[in-house]
């Protein structure tokens, strides 16, 4: 249970900032709004990224999260993308760490969720997950 919990906790927050970027929450509970202001703060956290590439980094970093989040939700890869997920957690808590201080990463609780994506990733349990090899075993299985 404490598996789908971290599935559904670590996926709905992806994709709630992705929907902030689109401008899919209201403005008072907005942290971007919308998505030039999401790209602004992309450069923000990346100063030494050149300013040509940034649009380029917060459309993989968004589709990134969008896969992870859908991932993680459905079960499938579950170890795999939550990896992913811890990693790209981490490497946002340090740009975050860089550009502006360590206080925003502990406010918003970025380094825990990196670290329940990574304790995730440990957890070999399956539980509501989409197995498709093992269900290409069990079709196999039936048939024969």
């Amino acid at each position: 249970m404490i598996k789908l919990f971290l599935r559904a906790a670590i996926g709905t927050s992806f994709l709630s900032a992705v929907a902030d970027r689109f401008g899919l929450w209201p403005k008072e509970v907005s942290a971007w709004g919308n998505w030039e202001s999401f790209i602004a703060y992309t450069q923000q956290l990346n100063p030494i990224v050149p300013e040509s590439l940034i649009p380029a980094l917060g459309g993989f970093v968004t589709a990134a999260e969008i896969i992870f989040a859908l991932c993680l939700i459905i079960g499938f890869k579950t170890e795999y993308i939550a990896r992913l997920s811890g990693i790209l957690l981490l490497l946002f808590a340090g740009a975050m760490i860089l550009s502006s201080g360590i206080k925003g990463v502990f406010d918003y609780s970025v380094l825990a969720a990196s670290a329940a994506a990574f304790a995730l990733s440990t957890m070999k349990e399956k539980y509501l997950e989409l197995d498709l090899a093992l269900a290409k075993r069990e079709k196999g299985t039936n048939l024969s």
